[in-house]
């Protein structure tokens, strides 16, 4: 599956594979997730998805943000919007889908290989532009939840599916081990079913 002559990027939605590790019953140790695709092939860069609600004096997301930062992850972040739903629920809504699509677009004629962190069904067109420059692209997600947290047309499209289940040895966090950060939910990790497209 991976060349260890390849050229590799990482673009990782945050709040998808929070949401995902969380629904398999463990946390992402991410200094191990930077040493397992390391020791697959080249790795160019890293990137890390999240929306930040600026309104709040201290986020709970903002420890992992900073050291993500400080060791060897490119972070985008954007605000999040606040809104209520029909219930009259607080809702948070920040999709970084756009800002991701664009970054990885820029890197298709140097990366050899796009592993995509999400199994949000949105990303199918991205997938299918980076085959069509003749990339490679992987998509890390689960199909071990009830429903699946991928969408049926991402995993079809991408050239190699990775169900997370099957990286929780090497790149979960060791829970006797003292986490650098908080493991913070990612700012839409509170998302509902409408709120993906599976």
């Amino acid at each position: 599956m991976f060349d260890p002559r390849e050229k590799i990027a990482l673009f990782i939605d945050g709040a998808n594979l929070y949401a995902a590790a969380k629904a398999l019953g463990f946390d992402i140790d991410y200094r191990k997730l930077l040493a397992a695709f390391q020791s697959r092939g080249y790795l160019l860069r890293a990137y890390y998805y999240t929306a930040l609600v600026e309104d709040q004096e201290y986020s709970s997301i903002r420890p992992l943000i900073d050291w993500l930062d400080y060791n060897g992850y490119k972070v985008v972040t954007k605000p999040a919007k606040e809104f209520t739903d029909s219930t009259g629920r607080r809702k948070i809504k920040g999709n970084m889908d756009i800002e991701l699509t664009i970054d990885a677009m820029e890197l298709a004629d140097t990366v050899d290989h796009f592993v995509v962190f999400s199994g949000d069904g949105d990303f199918r067109s991205l997938v299918e532009a980076l085959q069509r420059r003749g990339r490679k692209v992987s998509v890390v997600s689960t199909l071990a939840t009830q429903p699946p947290m991928i969408a049926d047309d991402l995993r079809r499209q991408a050239d190699h599916f990775i169900d997370l289940k099957s990286l929780k040895d090497e790149i979960g966090r060791d829970p006797s081990e003292r986490p650098v950060s908080r493991q913070a939910a990612p700012v839409d990790a509170d998302v509902e079913d409408d709120d993906i497209d599976y």
